[in-house]
């Protein structure tokens, strides 16, 4: 199962798939499935502040996570988690996006974006992924503000595509997309 979490920034949507994922490896009465926690971050420290928010992310979760963190080769690590009785949160589509912008290589982005939405549709589990929507704001007047907001559409319209739910998060309130 795959489930989309889609939100602006600070609406709670990693909140709510954390908690989601600890859901999916719970049976109804709250035992455990075997099911291992996986959190796949994408996120790089360039930055003390980004340092402080990897920190409060990783505040929240406790020992029965596992952490895997992979900034740019998301496809081929997802193919690598398939089929372990896990439950993946991938946090965040966004940050990978900028990774690959930043790098030296983002004309292989495209190639790495289908690779990825490849790697969603045969994936073996459960698998949560974060993404920040940002277009609903102004157009950003530089270019490239401009084609990241592009990109990064066109990545929410892929991932939610193949996505069996998808949730909007707004002021920590989830409203059902897709999926129920």
């Amino acid at each position: 199962m795959i489930h989309l979490v889609i939100g602006g920034a600070r609406s709670g949507k990693s909140v709510h798939a954390e908690t989601l994922a600890g859901e999916l490896s719970q049976s109804p009465g709250k035992q455990s499935t075997g099911k291992k926690l996986i959190y796949l971050a994408t996120a790089t420290i360039y930055d003390d502040e980004m340092q402080q928010r990897i920190d409060l992310h990783k505040q929240r979760r406790d020992q029965d996570w596992s952490l895997v963190e992979e900034p740019l080769q998301l496809a081929s690590c997802l193919q690598t988690l398939s089929g372990t009785n896990a439950v993946v949160l991938i946090d965040c589509m966004t940050l990978w996006l900028s990774n690959w912008i930043c790098s030296e290589n983002f004309a292989e982005f495209e190639s790495q974006r289908q690779a990825f939405i490849t790697a969603l549709t045969t994936f073996e589990g459960d698998c949560v992924i974060v993404s920040n929507e940002v277009g609903s704001g102004i157009v950003p007047m530089g270019e490239l503000s401009r084609s990241f907001v592009d990109h990064a559409g066109w990545l929410n319209q892929a991932i939610a595509q193949v996505s069996d739910k998808a949730t909007l998060v707004v002021a920590g309130l989830p409203l059902a997309l897709k999926g129920g």
